[in-house]
């Protein structure tokens, strides 16, 4: 039978199953009487409307209560004072997943409960305000926007963020799994910082540290730490095996190879030369001079390593022009190739170097013959990228000289007969010991280098200041000169060197053996060169006046607070004009200070008071600063002469300057003194006739005072032993008084 109802909505005061709350806050347990028909159609409808989680939840039906009588998402209002009541049943449970937040009376702490999953403890945390409500809210998701309440999901939101705050915390307390150990600083460190902190070692160190374990023994063979392997310093100290063991563990790593020296591999290189060779593969510098590396050991390493920048390869007898083929073929980077001393090398095998590597900028093959022919002048000239070429005791020629420097057939110059070719680069020129080198062929330096900074010609018999004259007036940045053992050279190449432009940056100067030359040269070089650092000047005719004048020249380098530095080296062995005289010179230069850069002091005259009892005060003589304020620092010279003399004067010379280093200025003048006592008693020892007896005491006397140590009683001050001999005695005069 079906009954007649309006089609009408309910109005939402109408209790529902969508919403059970009664007048007093509480949900009602027992089941509300079905309706049917329609009544029911629109009391579902009316559900649904009111329930905007439905779709995302996936629910297919929407129903006030379950059949197992638990309470449904939809049915709990948005206040908490709603809901609270129901936390204690089985609802409560299924909302939070079995969670029990406690009795909701404020004040009191529930005990803690266990949760099922990982057995992890909840511990409820009591909040300071006590008025607060302990219940737990609803997800915000999960909260159903009732119509007629007005309130927007963002206030809900900020309203239980501020509630979330005041309300209790859960923390879970996990079990601590980790027990305690021991703490390994070296184990736990990272492998890299590992490999960093034995980069400060030495290799031999580093070897030695690797028979400490298995572990320490893989960590210091790694590849990362021998990146750069010098074994020139330690070659006769480390074994053969370990040697190969490094090269191969670090092959992919190393850039830098010096095996100079290791003969330990004469019987190596055979068996384990192809493996060394591949292993090393990304190498930019390798040295194996003096080493015994057999062909097809160096084969190998030329044609594995196209990356080469450097190699030095000086004095083996393996290395021959089928190496330097290899070189032209495999290496095209290559910037520096040292072949001096190479017997089986010629300058044939060059050329193709030469053509091939078009960044090579330093050439070094003294001792290689076959420079006669001008086919090598001829490559090197059309390349003009040479910077250092060292060709001393090789068959070189005027002509070859003239065609590296101006090539074949040049265009001349009408006005001022010179060959109009490109400058050349080079900064370091090597020719002595070239004997064939004549006038003609050093010419052609002449304005064709510019940027020459050193020049070696020593030792070429055939040169005259002519030559020389017009390679320093065209080269204003030279800055070493070596001219030893040229017989035909005279003062007057000196005296242009002083007036060229290169006197400016002139700072080593060798004129050895040049008997000719000596001080009317040398003076004008040691006024007009400021940069001078290093003089060679054995066996010339220079006399005292030149050591004189270089000393006036380094004191007017000035002083300072800082300790002496060697400002510039003097070699005058076996210097005919040269006497122990100007020796002291050099010496008193390099201990001397001007007065006015020293401190004040002034004699202090103590005075009895007026009424004293005593009649007269004997005054002591003292010296006292001027004024109260701290005396000044020490003030020394800031660079002294380093000289090299005469053997017999040389242990004095080298104990002077030791103290003049160190700062030590008073026992270095005292030395002076009594070296210079010493040498005048020696000549008046060596003359004749009366008094020889007494001359020959003195001079037993002042060498015994030069033997002194300077603090004991036999040194020079109050109390000390004069040159003359004999103790000096102790003033008799009771001194002055002062009335």
């Amino acid at each position: 039978m079906t009954s007649s109802m309006p089609d009408e909505i309910l109005p939402a005061t109408t209790a529902s199953p969508a919403s059970p709350a009664s007048a007093d806050g509480q949900i009602p347990l027992e089941q509300p009487p079905k309706l049917k028909g329609r009544q029911r159609l629109l009391q579902n409808l009316q559900r649904m409307s009111s329930s905007p989680t439905l779709t995302r939840r996936g629910r297919s039906a929407s129903t006030g209560y379950r059949r197992d009588h638990k309470a449904s998402l939809s049915c709990v209002s948005l206040s908490s004072a709603a809901y609270s009541p129901c936390l204690g049943n089985g609802s409560a449970s299924q909302l939070y997943g079995g969670l029990h937040p406690g009795p909701s009376t404020p004040g009191s702490v529930g005990p803690l409960e266990e949760v099922d999953d990982n057995n992890a403890r909840i511990r409820l945390v009591e909040t300071e305000s006590s008025n607060v409500s302990r219940s737990v809210p609803v997800p915000l998701e999960f909260r159903p926007n009732s119509p007629g309440t007005g309130t927007p999901v963002e206030e809900i939101a900020e309203e239980d963020a501020t509630a979330s705050a005041a309300t209790t915390e859960i923390q879970p307390i996990l079990p601590d799994h980790n027990p305690s150990r021991k703490i390994d600083f070296w184990g736990d460190m990272p492998r890299e910082l590992q490999v960093q902190i034995l980069r400060y070692l030495t290799p031999r160190q580093v070897v030695r540290c690797s028979v400490v374990s298995k572990r320490w023994h893989e960590m210091c063979f790694d590849g990362q730490l021998w990146s750069r392997l010098d074994a020139s310093e330690y070659y006769s100290k480390i074994p053969s095996e370990v040697l190969i063991k490094l090269v191969i563990s670090g092959g992919p790593f190393m850039r830098d190879l010096n095996l100079r020296g290791c003969i330990q591999l004469s019987n190596k290189w055979s068996t384990h030369g192809e493996r060394m060779s591949d292993a090393c593969r990304n190498l930019v510098n390798l040295s194996l001079n003096d080493s015994t590396i057999d062909k097809p050991s160096m084969h190998h390493f030329l044609t594995r390593n196209p990356r080469l920048e450097y190699l030095n390869v000086s004095g083996l007898k393996s290395v021959t022009n089928s190496a330097m083929k290899s070189i032209s073929q495999s290496c095209p980077q290559l910037s520096c190739l040292d072949v001096s001393w190479c017997s089986n090398v010629t300058a044939h095998g060059l050329v193709r170097v030469a053509k091939s590597c078009h960044q090579l900028s330093d050439l070094r093959a003294s001792g290689i013959r076959g420079f006669d022919d001008d086919s090598v002048a001829r490559a090197l000239f059309e390349q003009n990228a040479l910077e250092r070429l060292i060709m001393s005791r090789t068959d070189l020629t005027d002509e070859t000289l003239k065609v590296l420097m101006h090539g074949v057939e040049p265009t001349i110059d009408v006005l001022t007969d010179r060959p109009i070719v490109p400058p050349r680069r080079f900064k370091h020129l090597d020719l002595h010991r070239c004997a064939e080198i004549t006038d003609r062929g050093l010419k052609s330096l002449a304005f064709n280098v510019p940027d020459l900074e050193i020049l070696q010609i020593s030792q070429c018999p055939e040169l005259t200041d002519a030559s020389v004259i017009d390679v320093v007036r065209t080269t204003p940045r030279l800055s070493h000169l070596e001219l030893e053992d040229l017989d035909s050279l005279t003062n007057n190449a000196l005296v242009e060197l002083a007036k060229s432009p290169a006197a400016e940056c002139l700072e080593h100067l060798n004129i050895s053996y040049c008997e000719n030359l000596g001080d009317p040269g040398m003076l004008q070089v040691m006024k007009h060169c400021p940069r001078l650092r290093s003089v060679e000047m054995d066996n010339t005719r220079v006399s005292d006046l030149t050591l004189m004048e270089a000393s006036f020249r380094v004191r007017k380098r000035g002083y300072g607070e800082k300790l002496p530095e060697i400002g510039l080296r003097l070699v005058i062995f076996d210097c005919t004009n040269v006497t122990w005289a100007g020796v002291k010179e050099v010496l008193s230069s390099n201990a001397y200070v001007p007065r006015a850069r020293k401190a004040a002091f002034k004699p202090v005259v103590t005075v009895a008071p007026a009424g004293s009892d005593t009649e007269s005060v004997a005054t002591t003589p003292c010296m006292t600063p001027t004024s109260a304020t701290p005396s000044p620092a020490s003030v020394y010279p800031s660079e002294i002469i380093y000289l090299k003399s005469f053997y017999g004067w040389q242990p004095t010379v080298e104990e002077h300057t030791k103290r003049v280093l160190r700062g030590d200025l008073n026992a270095a003048s005292r030395l002076d003194r009594k070296w210079a006592d010493y040498m005048m008693a020696t000549e008046e020892a060596g003359a004749t006739g009366a008094g020889a007896r007494r001359r020959r005491r003195r001079a037993r006397e002042a060498e015994r005072l030069y033997n002194a140590d300077g603090d004991d009683e036999d040194s020079y001050g109050v109390g000390g032993v004069t040159a003359i001999g004999g103790r000096r005695r102790r003033a008799q005069s009771g001194g002055c008084t002062v009335m």
